[in-house]
């Protein structure tokens, strides 16, 4: 399954995640800072969903209160 969660705080106005049995499968940012981005779908690909949220839960991006990491867990939380 695919979800698209429009994010909230942040330079990426999306985030697409493709989950299966639980699992992150694979995840692409729209916008946002492409080697960072990049970086953190590499590193949780193949995650439990949960671990991918205790992982992100929290990270702050220059006080926003949020970050692309963070948001991604929100959208995860959302599938949960």
């Amino acid at each position: 399954m695919v979800y698209t969660y429009n994010t909230k705080g942040i330079c990426a106005k999306q985030i697409k995640v493709e989950v299966e049995n639980g699992i992150v499968k694979n995840v692409e940012f729209v916008g946002g800072c492409s080697g960072n981005t990049q970086g953190i779908a590499n590193l949780v690909r193949g995650m439990k969903i949960e671990d991918v949220i205790k992982k992100c839960k929290n990270i702050d991006c220059g006080n926003k209160g949020t970050s692309c990491p963070d948001q991604l867990a929100c959208a995860l939380e959302e599938l949960s």
